[in-house]
């Protein structure tokens, strides 16, 4: 038995640094996922039945971004989802990018291969405990089959001998997170987990040419460059994204006239008894959250606020952003300093 400190974004505020960037129009935001995968938003929307299907896919790719189309429907659903958000972005430019989740048991080769023929680049193998015998042998039959022409994105793990393990077994990009997302109930169900930063940062030092894909614990764009400047280059996002009018769930009413739509973990005993029929581990929660409107404004202000952040520390660039960052750890006090605290005075 041994015990770490482990830090999570509001344990930390990174320090303003010199700067001579007159506009935020001076930053570039590009990462690269791999050959041919350049995108200028290092954001990408989480692969959940309340997130991403095709409206979304087409929304982040014409951001910048970019769509995980998730799973959790037949084989023929799923591929015609891909279908409909890339037969919409062939003419928008380099962007064109839609990616599709798949698991690691029963048709998931035959469901990789209908949604590259579909139009997908990426396939992310979308499992919650990816470090794992199943996830090996996922990734080599993928690989097998396509070698390298189909980006594998895989996930998701919580240390650096996880993530050691997945590059070597041949991810290009790796998801990191388990049990911090909004709606994951997994530290509470089973108390295992890391909290966020520290995932990243543990993550980055031992890489060689794999991706980093921050997934889940990331509240505003403040998080975003603290997760970036960790080591990070992209993060996945789905409560930010969620509720928003390309999510595929539809809106309910309650009093007032208040539009609400469905946010849920996949592993919720909701998500989990509608798309299989029946429940095992209960780990995560469903909710009803308001109305957000279009993802375009969400995208937009998310880009102004991680522009700002690469501002303060001097940098351009993310390559800039991480070679430069400096952490400061903050105290409850400083927390909530941070906060906009005038609301919480008495």
């Amino acid at each position: 038995m041994k015990f770490v400190k482990a830090l999570t974004y509001d344990d930390v505020l990174l320090i303003p640094q010199y700067s001579d960037i007159k506009s935020r129009k001076e930053v570039s935001l590009e990462s690269i996922l791999g050959p041919g995968l350049d995108f200028s938003l290092p954001i990408v929307s989480s692969p959940m039945d309340t997130v991403t299907e095709n409206e979304m896919a087409k929304a982040m790719a014409k951001a910048g971004g970019l769509g995980v189309i998730h799973r959790y429907n037949s084989i023929r659903e799923q591929a015609e989802l891909v279908s409909l958000a890339w037969g919409s972005l062939t003419d928008t430019g380099p962007n064109n990018i839609v990616a599709a989740a798949v698991g690691v048991t029963g048709d998931f080769e035959e469901r990789a291969t209908a949604v590259c023929d579909a139009g997908a680049k990426i396939v992310c193998i979308d499992v919650a405990h990816g470090h794992h015998s199943l996830v090996k042998e996922a990734i080599g039959r993928l690989k097998s089959v396509h070698g390298d022409k189909l980006h594998v994105m895989a996930g998701n793990v919580a240390t650096a001998d996880g993530f050691r393990a997945l590059e070597s077994w041949g991810a290009d990009s790796i998801r990191i997170g388990i049990g911090n997302g909004s709606i994951c109930s997994t530290r509470i169900k089973t108390g295992f987990g890391v909290p966020s930063l520290h995932m990243v940062l543990e993550c980055a030092a031992v890489r060689k040419k794999a991706k980093i894909v921050s997934d889940g614990g990331i509240k505003n764009s403040g998080d975003i460059v603290k997760a970036l400047a960790a080591g990070a280059d992209f993060v996945m996002l789905g409560s930010l994204l969620a509720g928003t009018t390309e999510t595929p769930c539809g809106l309910g009413m309650t009093l007032d006239g208040k539009k609400f739509k469905t946010y849920r973990g996949m592993a919720s005993k909701e998500a989990q008894e509608e798309w299989k029929g029946s429940y095992s581990s209960d780990e995560g929660v469903s909710a009803t959250i308001p109305f957000k409107g279009s993802v375009a404004g969400i995208l937009h202000d998310l880009k102004k606020g991680i522009a700002s952040g690469f501002s303060y520390a001097g940098a351009r660039s993310l390559k800039e952003l991480q070679e430069d960052a400096l952490f400061i750890q903050q105290t409850a006090s400083g927390f909530h300093e941070s906060q906009t605290h005038i609301f919480s005075k008495a």
